[in-house]
């Protein structure tokens, strides 16, 4: 497997508990990862070849600020083009927002983007007067939004390919979102959902690392964790044919996950996550390596 980026989950710590995340992230969550831990993997990335941008997540990934500023700098250093996710909790007005980002700027940070929805308090007329976006275009830091519209039923992946980070649309019905806002939500035949629509889960092109050094191939589907074993090891080690849970998925979609393992079912489901999440809850006893960590599946204090 080649992999040109890498999206770093410095925390499953949150200051918000937002109904459509799909990381679960919460102010209960714990799990950060070090600088010294970060130097590792940028020495295994390294190593590897090939990945040209770090992105920085969480949770919340400003809740460690010193790390975060010291950890986009050791990668511009190194040559990697950086990107940060937040819900720009941070940016309560111009003057604090540039406060905030101008460590960040001169640390290399190439892009930022930032959640402007209802989900985080954000109306729609306000996300072109957001300060961090204005403080960003200022300090010359390349930005995007990231704005989730109310969750209405099927989410449309649109022209995305599988794979390709999608940054606005509906909700996506995994994680949080796939127990609370399901609700009385229009539901299709459980056995439509023959194909993932938002990963490849073949040949990924990005992963992802969190705090506990696991590799999601989609989050909450873990392919190795490279504080046990080199990064190389890992990539050069993976087979779809043989993970339990991305083969089936790759072969059929969700709807194989279902039936390779006999799952007990509803009849309908929001959407491919939606049923994907569930027959992933009922497997995680089985594929505790590859279904985790306990953060991923609402496990509060894991």
């Amino acid at each position: 497997m080649k992999i040109s980026g890498l999206h770093i989950l410095l925390t499953y710590t949150c200051n918000y508990e937002c109904d459509h995340c799909f990381v679960w992230g919460s102010p209960w969550h714990s799990g950060v990862l070090t600088m010294a831990q970060i130097e590792d993997v940028y020495r295994q990335v390294k190593a590897v070849g090939g990945i040209k941008g770090v992105y920085f997540e969480g949770g919340e990934a400003f809740l460690y600020y010193p790390v975060l500023v010291e950890a986009v700098g050791r990668a511009t250093q190194l040559g990697f083009e950086t990107g940060i996710v937040t819900n720009g909790y941070w940016a309560t007005g111009h003057e604090d927002a540039w406060l905030w980002l101008r460590p960040l700027a001169a640390a290399g940070l190439d892009r930022i983007e930032i959640s402007c929805d209802l989900f985080h308090g954000d109306e729609s007329e306000s996300i072109e007067k957001h300060p961090g976006l204005i403080a960003a275009s200022e300090l010359g830091i390349n930005k995007d939004t990231i704005a989730v519209d109310p969750p209405t039923g099927y989410r449309d992946p649109g022209e995305a390919p599988p794979g390709e980070t999608l940054t606005g649309g509906g909700v996506m019905f995994r994680g949080r979102a796939a127990e609370v806002l399901v609700g009385d939500l229009p539901r299709q035949p459980w056995n439509s959902f023959s194909d993932c629509p938002y990963e490849d889960l073949v040949d990924p092109g990005r992963i992802h690392l969190d705090p506990l050094g696991n590799l999601h191939l989609c989050q909450g589907i873990v392919m190795g964790n490279l504080f046990e074993r080199p990064l190389k090891e890992i990539l050069n080690n993976y087979n779809y044919e043989s993970h339990p849970i991305a083969g089936p998925i790759v072969d059929g979609g969700p709807v194989e996950l279902v039936n390779r393992y006999d799952l007990d079912h509803e009849s309908g489901y929001v959407d491919a996550c939606h049923l994907c999440y569930s027959a992933r809850l009922a497997l995680r006893t089985r594929f505790p390596a590859e279904l985790g960590p306990d953060q991923m599946y609402g496990v509060t204090g894991g």
